[in-house]
């Protein structure tokens, strides 16, 4: 018994794919360090970072349930740990319902350290944004864009985490990892245009073609690389404006600005590389270079905080 459950967990591990966390991560560590220059307090990231890997599990083990029985049928995901037996989905519903759990724990962590009850207040229905979004695809073409609402409240939820309360800057940085989530989720999508159009699925790509999914990708990662920009122009309002120091200093400048123009770089290679890939050569395409959008992101603005 002790055997077959330290084999799920190794496998319930594999299929959430912890490495994935590195996509929303960045973003929620560098509204954290823009909240607080030059670097927020120890035990605040800590819970940071034990909020966002413990809400991306609970999110990803409930895809997987949520979507086994679509993995057994798409030639793709058939050998993946549930839709091969290797993994049961009790098992993963209740770690993924665990990993909520502590989720919702070290969100009142910061209540019980600094007195700031926004997040235990917040976390529950963002919780269940999470929890609701693998079922969006069966019914709504705006499946991306809810994804990337699950992904944009990252840095919304540290800002708010770290201040208690909101100025312009993590909303407008919230609104661009929206787009950009979007526009990685269609491009991901295209892989599976035959098996979504078979399936009923709602997808860009199997709603309009992979042209229009194309298109419609880069629209997104345009629109987010404009509102990345908005984010550093809205820094330095805010410097001007509460000069005073009342609620924070503007942080963003030389460094975000480079990274700025790197972004610009990955996007273009990303959609260069996508036009031209087929199917596993879509997704290596656009993980590798989208765990880089963030990192480069969180990195510039590390360096302008006074890290640097």
């Amino acid at each position: 018994m002790r055997c077959r459950l330290a084999h799920e967990l190794l496998e319930f591990g594999r299929t959430i794919r912890f490495f994935h966390t590195l996509f929303a991560l960045p973003f929620a560590l560098g509204a954290a360090f823009l909240a607080e220059p030059p670097c927020p307090r120890p035990w605040a990231l800590a819970l940071l970072v034990a909020c966002m890997v413990t809400a991306r599990t609970a999110a990803m083990g409930m895809n997987r349930v949520a979507d086994a029985r679509l993995d057994a049928r798409n030639p793709r995901t058939a050998e993946w740990p549930i839709p091969a037996g290797r993994l049961r989905r009790g098992t993963a519903l209740a770690l993924a319902l665990v990993s909520g759990g502590v989720f919702l724990a070290c969100a009142w962590g910061f209540w019980f350290l600094s007195g700031n009850l926004w997040p235990g207040l917040l976390a529950p229905g963002f919780l269940a944004l999470l929890l609701f979004y693998p079922y969006t695809k069966r019914f709504t073409v705006l499946s991306h864009w809810i994804l990337g609402a699950c992904l944009g409240l990252a840095p919304v939820g540290a800002w708010i985490a770290l201040r208690g309360s909101l100025v312009w800057t993590p909303l407008v940085l919230g609104l661009a990892v929206v787009f950009w989530t979007a526009g990685f989720d269609i491009l991901y999508a295209i892989r599976d245009i035959a098996f979504d159009r078979r399936e009923g699925l709602r997808s860009v790509p199997a709603r309009f073609g992979r042209a229009t999914a194309l298109r419609t990708a880069l629209e997104c990662h345009v629109l987010a690389w404009l509102l990345l920009g908005g984010v550093i122009g809205m820094d330095v309002f805010e410097k001007v404006l509460m000069s005073d120091g009342e609620v924070r200093a503007g942080v963003l400048g030389r460094w975000s600005s480079w990274a700025l123009g790197l972004v610009a770089i990955l996007i273009l290679i990303q959609h260069l590389a996508v036009r031209r890939a087929r199917g596993d050569g879509v997704t290596a395409a656009v993980f590798h270079l989208n765990a880089l959008v963030g990192i480069v992101w969180m990195a510039g603005v590390i360096l302008d905080s006074g890290l640097g």
